[in-house]
């Protein structure tokens, strides 16, 4: 475990393995990067890094002083200085994205699980659906959006946190409302003209077969544009497939690893 300034912001990340290929893994909203702990595992080729976000696990407090996923990704480019494998999850898979978009040779590899790039769906049933459920979030108290939030993408059920989970999650939900200007208007610009079709590292996009139907609907329409992109979805699995499909994930990783 370390810890420094990075992008102006205090960091703490992890590292596991001694791999030849380096490679950096970015997690999800209301959880921290030990999660990866698992997935690292079985991938002996890697050098894992993953580091907590802004507001997250031990790295220092968001202070909504600029975009959020902006200052995620220039934290994740602060540790690249070559071509790496990116790996990222919901949230994280954005900004996973959001470099390779702007510095397609800096991708070795990337693998995207579950990238929640509500924008990729705007004008379908599923985008609007999302865009009903965003303004009712924003209707309840933290602890209420909080329960609803985990109820639809969280690993446990949300009685079955302890009260200080709870209590945390409902602190950093402040933090999936700051992600929203990226992850519902697009505000980095991800799907700009030419942007994912830039990318000619191979992609794996990666679902969990009972997750939310606008997963499904994201990944179909990044799929049409990437240029090697291979597809999978997880029998049995949901939005964390992570932390509950640990080896059907490090597997299609390690797929993907062996495209590139």
């Amino acid at each position: 475990m370390a810890q420094d300034i990075r992008a102006g912001h205090e960091v703490h990340w992890h590292r596991w393995g001694n791999g030849p290929r380096p490679a950096f893994a970015v997690h999800c909203m209301l959880a921290s990067a030990s999660y990866w702990t698992a997935i690292a595992a079985p991938l002996p080729q890697l050098s894992l890094t993953a580091f907590d976000l802004p507001g997250h696990g031990r790295s220092g407090p968001y202070d909504g002083g600029e975009d959020y996923q902006k200052l995620a990704t220039q934290i994740l480019a602060s540790f690249v200085s070559r071509p790496v494998d990116l790996i990222g999850h919901s949230f994280g898979a954005t900004v996973a994205l959001r470099l390779a978009v702007a510095a397609p040779e800096a991708v070795r590899s990337l693998t995207l699980i579950e990238p929640v790039l509500f924008a990729a769906a705007r004008g379908t049933p599923e985008g609007a659906a999302e865009d009903e459920e965003r303004a009712h979030l924003r209707g309840l108290d933290p602890a209420g959006a909080a329960a609803r939030f985990v109820a639809r993408w969280g690993a446990a059920p949300w009685d079955r946190l302890s009260p200080a989970q709870q209590a945390a999650m409902a602190e950093r939900m402040v933090l999936v409302e700051a992600a929203g200007a990226a992850t519902f208007d697009d505000a980095g610009q991800v799907l700009r003209p030419g942007g994912l079709e830039a990318i000619d590292a191979p992609v794996m996009l990666i679902e969990g077969a009972d997750s939310p139907a606008i997963v499904h609907r994201i990944n179909a329409a990044l799929a049409a544009r990437l240029a090697d992109v291979g597809t999978a979805r997880i029998p049995g699995a949901g939005h964390m497939a992570p932390m509950t499909h640990v080896r059907q994930v490090a597997e299609l990783i390690a797929l993907n690893l062996e495209r590139a």
